[in-house]
C-alpha cells in the first residue's frame, strides 16, 4: 500500500516505498537501499520509543536477533536500536505468507507438507542456537519463499514480551491457537520447548485446517491450551504420534528439534516423481494479499477461507476468529505478504508470450553480445592493452547484482556493465599495471551496499612475493573506496555476505571488514602450516584448512560465527574431501578418489562418496553414490547437479546416493551448472558460448542454443557460467564475452548497441 503522509519517507539511509502494515508496536515498510536491494523496515512506534526499559530490551533483542542467520530465515541487515524511533531492516524476502497459502488453496500434503516441516525444523534450530526463542510461531510468520519456508519476526516479539504481559487493552500477547501452555501460565520459564509446542499446533493446523485447541474466543483457547488434550482429528498415523508428543503439556517431554528432525524425515514421505513436478505455486495462486489481521485482499474476492477437512462447512480463518489477538505483540513482520502486491523485481512486467515456467524479462531489456574489452563511459575507457588488441589466453569472469554485470579477469580491470544492454558503464582507474595486461589479475569478490569488493594482483618482474589488494569500489560509478594491500599465500579470501575478508601483512591473521568502509569487525588466527580456504554457505561461512606439509591425511572444516569471527566448531576430515556446502542441516563434503591423480577441486573430481557431518554431536558419515562420476559437483537445493565434460548432467542425492536423474547435452565442458530455484531450471554453458536449459524435477532438456563464440579454447582454465538476471540469463565465456538472452526464446540473438 502506499505510504501515508505522516509516514517517514528514508529510515536508516534506506528509501521507503511502501507501507506493509501496521502493528500494535509499530509500522513495517519496503525499503531500497542505495545498491537496490530491497528490505522489510520496522519502525516502532514513538509511544513505545519514549520507554527506556523497552528501548534497552528492544537492543538486546536486536543483538540477539543478528546472531539468528540460517537457510529458513530471514536475517536482520541493519538496525539502530538507539534512533528517535528505533528500528531494524530485515531481508526482504519474495514470497506469500502460509496463511495466505492455507486459506487459498487449504490444507497441505505430501511433498510439501515435508518441505514445510523440516525447514520449520531448521529455523528454530538455527534460531535456538543464537539463544532466541521465537514464542510467536505461526501461519503469518512463515513466507514460503520459493526454495523453502522463512520464519520471520524473531526477536521483536519476544521484547515486546519482555516489557510486559499485556497490552494497554488488557490483552494477551501472542496468537492463542499457537501459544505453548508455559507462556499463559509462566512466561518467565518460556524457553525452546515453547516453540516446538508451537510448531506442533501449526503443523496440525495445515494437515486439518483447525488448531488443536480451537474455541470460540482466544480465552477459552488459552484455557484449553492449559487444561485440554489436543483434538487431532484428521491427523493420520504415523504423523499423529510425533505432533502428540510435540504438544505435551510439560516442555521436558517434548522432543529437541534434531530428534524431531529425524521423526518427521521418517514420517513424512519422500516426493513422488509427480509432486516434485507440481508446482509449489500454481499460475493464479497469488493473487490475494493478506492484511495485517489476515483478511483477504481486494485481488480475488471469490478466494473463500481455510476448509476443514473435518466439516464440509465454510469457516472463519482462526486468526480471524481469535479476534486481535494475533495483532497485539510487537512482531511487526508478523503479517507481511509478499505476494504479487508487491513485485519481485521493479522492473518485471508480465510478458504476453511468456510461457507458464519463465519469468518475464526486465523492461528495458533485449538481447545483447558484448566482451569485458569495450570502451566504458566512464572512468578508464580502455581496456588494458586496447592499443594492442584484445589479449588471447586470458581468462575473466563475472557475477550479477541488480542492474549491473560486474567482471575481471587476466588483462582486465574491473568493470560494471549494464544487465538490460551489454554497454560498459565503468571501467575502474586503478594504478600500477600500466598499459601491459600479462602484469594484471582481478577477480570480483561481491557487491553489497553499492560497493564492488574486488581481488587485485599486479606481477613485478623480478619480485619475490607479487603485491595483492582487496579494493573497493563504488558500484554505481566505480570510484575507488578504499584499498588495503594483502598477505594471501595462506588464505583463499572471499566475501561472504555483508563482510569481506582480508589478511594482516604476516598472512596468518585474517580480518573481517565492512564492504563499504572497510572498518574492521573480527579477526580470526589461522590454524599453523595450514592453507584455509573460505567458503559460504547460505547464512554460514566455513574454512577448510589443509596442512601444508605432506602426506597429510587430514584437514579441518572450521564453521565460523560471521558475526563475531568466533570458531563455532573444528571438525577433522579427511584431505581428500572438498567442502559442498549445508544439506539437511549437515555440513557435506566430497570425497574425492585421488588415487589416481585425480584432484579435490569441485571442479574437476572424480568421485563416489560423500561424507556427512553432524553439527551437534560431529559424528560422520559415509553415503555411497550408486557409481564413481567424474566432473563438476555443485550443491543446490539439497540435490548434486554433476556436470561431465562430455555434456552429461546427473542428480544425485547426498542423503540416499540415489541416481535421480541423468541427461545428455552438448554443452562440453561447462564447469559448474546454475541452478535457479523460480523456475525449477539448471543452466549449463560452454566455453564456445552454447548454453542449456534443464528440468531439475525430470531431468528433461528444455532448450539448447547454438555456439555464440567463434575459435573458442576448450583447454582454458576459466569455467564458463551462465549468470541470472531477473528473468533473463546472462552467459559468461572464459575468453570475455558475454551475452545475454531470454529464457523464453533463447534463440533469439538480435544484438542491441
Amino acid at each position: 500500500m502506499p505510504l501515508r503522509k505522516e509516514d517517514p519517507r528514508s529510515v536508516g539511509g534506506y528509501k521507503l516505498i511502501d507501507r506493509l502494515g501496521a502493528g500494535g508496536m509499530g509500522a513495517v515498510y519496503r525499503g531500497r537501499a542505495r545498491s537496490g536491494r530491497e528490505v522489510a523496515v520496522k519502525v516502532v512506534h514513538a509511544q513505545y520509543a519514549g520507554d527506556p526499559v523497552f528501548r534497552s530490551r528492544f537492543r538486546q533483542e536486536v543483538e540477539a536477533a543478528r546472531r539468528v542467520s540460517g537457510a529458513f530465515t530471514a536475517p536482520v541487515v541493519d538496525a539502530d536500536p538507539e534512533a528517535a524511533r528505533p528500528w531494524m531492516a530485515t531481508q526482504y524476502v519474495a514470497g506469500r505468507s502460509l496463511a495466505d497459502r492455507l486459506r487459498d488453496r487449504g490444507s497441505l500434503r505430501g511433498a510439501e507438507l515435508r518441505r514445510l516441516a523440516l525447514g520449520l525444523v531448521e529455523a528454530l534450530r538455527d534460531i535456538h542456537r543464537a539463544g532466541v526463542v521465537h514464542r510467536d510461531l505461526k501461519p503469518a510468520n512463515v513466507l514460503l519463499a520459493e526454495d523453502g519456508p522463512r520464519v520471520i519476526d524473531f526477536g521483536i516479539s519476544r521484547a515486546a514480551e519482555n516489557h510486559h504481559t499485556l497490552t494497554e487493552t488488557g490483552q494477551m500477547i501472542g496468537t492463542p491457537p499457537f501459544m505453548s501452555p508455559e507462556q499463559f501460565t509462566d512466561a518467565r520459564t518460556v524457553g525452546p520447548a515453547s516453540d516446538v509446542f508451537s510448531l506442533g499446533a501449526l503443523l496440525v493446523y495445515c494437515v486439518t485446517g483447525r488448531g488443536p485447541f480451537d474455541a470460540d474466543s482466544p480465552y477459552l483457547t488459552a484455557y484449553r491450551v492449559v487444561h485440554h488434550e489436543p483434538v487431532l482429528d484428521g491427523v493420520g498415523e504415523p504423523l499423529r504420534t510425533v505432533l502428540e508428543r510435540c504438544l505435551n503439556k510439560e516442555a521436558a517431554r517434548r522432543p529437541g528439534l534434531d530428534e524431531l528432525a529425524g521423526e518427521l524425515a521418517a514420517v513424512l514421505p519422500e516426493p513422488t516423481d509427480d509432486e516434485a513436478a507440481a508446482p509449489d505455486h500454481p499460475a493464479g495462486g497469488d493473487q490475494v494479499t493478506l492484511g495485517l489481521r489476515g483478511e483477504a485482499g481486494p485481488a480475488d474476492a471469490a478466494t473463500g477461507p481455510v476448509t476443514g477437512r473435518r466439516s464440509g462447512r465454510r469457516r472463519r480463518p482462526l486468526w480471524v476468529a481469535a479476534g486481535t489477538a494475533g495483532a497485539l505483540g510487537l512482531g511487526l513482520l508478523a503479517y507481511l505478504t509478499y505476494g504479487p502486491g508487491f513485485p519481485q523485481s521493479r522492473h518485471s512486467t508480465p510478458s504476453p508470450e511468456a510461457t507458464s515456467r519463465w519469468t518475464a524479462v526486465p523492461t528495458g531489456w533485449r538481447p545483447w553480445k558484448t566482451t569485458v574489452y569495450e570502451p566504458a563511459e566512464r572512468g578508464e575507457v580502455n581496456a588494458l592493452g586496447a592499443t594492442k588488441g584484445p589479449p588471447t589466453g586470458t581468462q575473466s569472469g563475472c557475477l550479477t547484482q541488480g542492474d549491473g554485470a560486474y567482471c575481471g579477469g587476466d588483462g582486465v580491470l574491473p568493470v560494471r556493465l549494464d544487465a538490460r544492454t551489454g554497454k560498459t558503464l565503468w571501467r575502474a582507474s586503478l594504478g600500477g599495471p600500466g598499459d601491459d595486461p600479462t602484469q594484471y589479475n582481478s577477480t570480483v569478490l561481491g557487491v553489497y551496499d553499492g560497493t564492488v569488493v574486488v581481488h587485485e594482483t599486479i606481477t613485478k618482474e623480478g619480485a619475490a612475493n607479487n603485491p595483492a589488494y582487496i579494493v573497493a569500489l563504488d558500484a554505481q560509478s566505480g570510484n575507488e573506496l578504499w584499498t588495503r594491500r594483502i598477505n594471501d599465500a595462506n588464505a583463499d579470501l572471499i566475501m561472504a555476505g555483508d563482510v569481506v575478508l582480508t589478511t594482516d601483512t604476516a598472512g596468518r591473521t585474517v580480518v573481517a571488514r565492512s564492504p563499504r568502509t572497510g572498518e574492521a569487525r573480527w579477526a580470526l588466527q589461522l590454524p599453523a602450516t595450514t592453507y584455509c580456504t573460505f567458503l559460504p554457505s547460505g547464512a554460514d561461512l566455513y574454512a577448510q584448512c589443509f596442512p601444508t606439509k605432506q602426506d597429510a591425511k587430514y584437514s579441518s572444516l572450521l564453521e565460523v560465527n560471521r558475526a563475531d569471527g568466533s570458531v563455532v566448531a573444528n571438525r577433522q576430515i579427511p584431505f581428500e574431501s572438498g567442502f559442498l556446502g549445508v544439506v539437511d542441516g549437515h555440513p557435506a563434503m566430497v570425497l574425492a578418489d585421488t588415487s589416481s591423480g585425480g584432484s579435490v577441486s569441485l571442479e574437476d573430481s572424480t568421485f563416489s562418496k560423500i561424507l556427512l557431518t553432524d553439527p551437534t554431536t560431529g559424528g560422520q558419515s559415509t553415503t555411497k553414490l550408486a557409481k564413481t562420476y567424474e566432473g563438476s559437483v555443485t550443491l543446490a537445493s539439497g540435490t548434486l547437479w554433476i556436470t561431465g565434460s562430455n555434456g552429461q548432467v546427473t542428480a544425485v542425492s547426498p542423503l540416499t546416493g540415489k541416481e535421480l536423474w541423468h541427461t545428455r547435452t552438448s554443452v562440453e565442458n561447462s564447469g559448474s551448472p546454475t541452478y535457479d530455484a523460480r523456475t525449477h531450471t539448471l543452466y549449463l554453458a560452454s566455453p564456445s558460448g552454447r548454453a542449456a536449459a534443464v528440468d531439475t524435477r525430470k531431468g528433461a532438456l528444455l532448450w539448447e542454443t547454438d555456439p555464440r563464440v567463434q575459435g573458442a579454447s576448450t583447454g582454458n582454465a576459466a569455467d564458463p557460467k551462465a549468470l541470472l538476471y531477473s528473468g533473463a540469463l546472462i552467459v559468461m565465456t572464459p575468453d570475455g564475452t558475454l551475452f545475454s538472452i531470454d529464457p523464453a526464446h533463447p534463440n533469439r540473438t538480435k544484438a542491441s548497441g
